[in-house]
């Protein structure tokens, strides 16, 4: 059979596939760590990690064996009945993570969506909250997926047009806003603030340090949920187990440094939950917040199927074996220090923000140039892949599991390029 080249490969997701997606012009047909190679067998560093799922870098071993194993031997179930790996997984995550229950999902905005029916439902039950009247607080530039509920909130046109009604009963406020927060939760029917730590789609928009305790205190004082979006900075992202650690310096394990640490009342994981093997998302909360779910009120045919479960458990033991949380911290230190040392050179970049090894180059450019797409493509051409986000943003997010001397040939890369590049 013929080998098909990237621009078949390309022509024929053109003809076949929505047009829902604007890749980058480059096919993949394998990866390992930190590396993938394109049909044509170019390699490239991956500095997005599929959007921070695979943060213990491509096909680690132990996940794809976990997931191997357990495939051989049984698949699905559904919940309509038990099976030998979900329960074995429940108490594993929900220790690793300090929570009472898991209410395992799928995607991420499932696991969004999750969230908000059990804040809603706590609210009318636990809070009082007259029926249908619940409201939930959310931030203006969020990005917590794509159900038609999600982009209900969402302020991105693009998301929205076109996709009405929508779904109320949220109140949109600024990000980073404390003061905003404080004035929304005087309303009346408040059910929860649904937050995330960082705001990765945004831009890598990092808050200020003190935000997320004090929206915590907040929100306690007003008996509202605070509910944590760590689908994309969780899982050792940020140089933390998860965002809401903070600063921390915790080693190998989450330690929940009182001085650091924001305890949620609901926590929304996904991505690298699974390593980005296997799409595996997680709901964690306290038994007096889960307790409100009962059978049929909410579920999913493949949620808590045993491959998920098995590669969830593999995925997350990868975490604290390779202790990937600190090399995060390490690692993002290292290159935001490389990246303001090369923006002192260049006028084509205004700053670095982020936090571990979630970061962002902001483009001094507007939104609407192309300058930040073309960077990306003069990235790929010397072989590190990346993306823009929100026009002049490039978002650089490596798998964990990269060593220092590669972060710096990848700073090498980032380097050349913004030095030749011509807007």
């Amino acid at each position: 059979m013929e080998q098909l080249t990237s621009k078949d490969l390309i022509s024929i997701e053109d003809r076949h596939g929505a047009h829902n997606y604007h890749p980058l012009e480059v096919v993949l047909k394998r990866g390992e760590g930190v590396h993938v190679w394109d049909v044509e067998g170019k390699q490239y560093y991956d500095f997005l990690s599929a959007y921070s799922a695979v943060n213990q870098g491509h096909c680690h071993p132990k996940i794809v064996g976990a997931m191997i194993d357990q495939a051989k031997r049984l698949t699905l179930t559904s919940r309509a009945f038990y099976n030998d790996s979900l329960g074995p997984y429940e108490k594993f995550v929900t220790e690793y993570f300090g929570f009472d229950k898991v209410l395992p999902m799928n995607t991420g905005a499932e696991a969004v969506e999750t969230a908000i029916k059990i804040c809603r439902k706590w609210a009318y039950e636990k809070k009082g909250i007259p029926h249908d009247a619940a409201k939930i607080i959310v931030c203006e530039g969020n990005f917590h997926g794509r159900t038609t509920t999600i982009v209900s909130f969402s302020n991105d046109p693009v998301a929205r047009k076109n996709f009405g009604p929508f779904t109320p009963g949220f109140i949109k406020i600024p990000y980073n806003d404390l003061d905003a927060l404080a004035e929304a939760l005087k309303q009346d029917n408040i059910a929860g603030f649904l937050v995330e730590p960082i705001q990765g789609e945004a831009g890598v928009f990092v808050p200020n340090e003190d935000y997320l305790a004090k929206a915590k205190e907040l929100c306690a004082a007003n008996g509202t949920l605070f509910i944590a979006d760590e689908v994309q900075t969780g899982i050792a992202r940020t140089g933390s187990l998860l965002a809401v650690c903070g600063d921390c310096s915790c080693s190998n394990k989450c330690e929940k440094d009182p001085s650091t640490y924001v305890q949620p009342d609901i926590l929304i994981l996904g991505k690298a939950l699974s390593g980005g093997a296997y799409p595996v998302s997680a709901v964690l909360a306290n038994n007096e917040v889960m307790e409100v779910i009962h059978p049929g009120e909410h579920g999913s045919t493949f949620g808590g199927n045993p491959v998920a479960a098995k590669v969830a458990i593999a995925a997350l033991e990868v975490v604290t074996e390779e202790k990937l949380a600190e090399n995060a911290r390490r690692l993002g230190e290292i290159f935001r220090n490389e990246m303001n040392r090369i923006i002192k050179g260049t006028d084509l970049v205004n700053a670095v923000r982020g936090r571990g090894l979630l970061n962002a180059i902001l483009i001094n450019d507007t939104e609407d140039s192309s300058t930040a797409m073309d960077i990306c493509i003069s990235l790929k051409e010397n072989g590190l892949l990346a993306k823009p986000t929100h026009g002049n943003i490039i978002r650089f997010a490596p798998p964990l599991v990269m060593t220092e001397e590669q972060l710096m040939e990848c700073v090498s890369i980032i380097e050349k390029t913004i030095s030749e590049f011509k807007k």
